[in-house]
């Protein structure tokens, strides 16, 4: 009786180890994820699904070799939370592009100061918009699904207890920026565009007719054209923004051509 309490203690101790060590790393990186991680998201909601997802991915992932110590612990609490946070943090930067995009939008079609202040975040609706649109799409193109596949692949690109190289993570973090301010500044290119004829229309007019407010005529006109714009192009913007986010999570590692 003794012996089977001792080997049920001892099977406790081991899958528990296992589950924390997993934990780790799936907190960090719920903590910056799109959809389940914002901020009016409450914290027990979070901690709620850290462990869903810790319930997930554990048995796919092999126990850690070392044994469960007071050393290893900090140690693996130091390299998992580390390897959480740069997966969300790459996940996390597709949201700021497209934060970044509706920025553009917003100053280029004179709609940069409508709600601003309205979320968490201070975006202006444009941005708002998409990145609301954005997280439904993810959502229901099963984000959690190709979430959890990617943090059970991460564990050989990242193995447990092993600190990533520093050489090699600020690289990788100065190709994601590359690549976020990339996808911003195409998503934001068809209010750019617009932008720029309307001003050059502006100026033709203004030139050949100086008796006219063309101001007051054109005001109207460019925030009429970019909500026309946004309406037309929000479907292929978020299905490009999707397209890059789902290369992203099914190889978060691979080098930004």
């Amino acid at each position: 009786m003794i012996d089977d309490l001792a080997t049920l203690m001892h099977l406790t101790d081991a899958m528990l180890w296992h589950g924390f060590s997993v934990f780790l790393r799936v907190s960090a990186l719920v903590s910056l994820l799109p959809a389940f991680g914002e901020q009016s998201v409450p914290a027990r909601v979070k901690l709620g699904i850290a462990f869903a997802f810790t319930m997930i991915v554990a048995p796919a992932i092999p126990a850690p070799v070392l044994p469960m110590q007071f050393g290893n612990v900090i140690w693996f609490s130091l390299t998992e939370i580390a390897a959480g946070l740069l997966l969300g943090i790459g996940i996390r930067l597709f949201i700021l592009a497209l934060q970044t995009a509706g920025s553009i939008a917003a100053q280029s079609t004179s709609l940069a100061q409508i709600l601003g202040g309205a979320v968490a975040e201070p975006v202006p609706a444009m941005g708002h918009i998409l990145v609301m649109g954005a997280l439904a799409l993810a959502v229901m193109t099963g984000l959690h699904v190709k979430v959890a596949e990617m943090l059970i692949l991460s564990y050989q690109m990242l193995p447990m207890g092993r600190l990533p190289d520093g050489i090699d993570v600020s690289g990788w973090g100065v190709d994601q920026i590359r690549r976020a301010f990339s996808l911003a500044f195409t998503l934001a290119a068809p209010f750019v565009i617009l932008s720029v004829l309307y001003n050059v229309a502006l100026g033709v007019i203004n030139k050949a007719m100086p008796q006219l407010m063309v101001a007051f005529v054109g005001a109207p006109v460019i925030t009429a054209g970019g909500l026309l714009l946004l309406c037309l192009a929000s479907p292929l913007l978020l299905i490009t923004w999707l397209e890059a986010f789902n290369g992203f999570i099914s190889n978060p590692l691979e080098p930004v051509p």
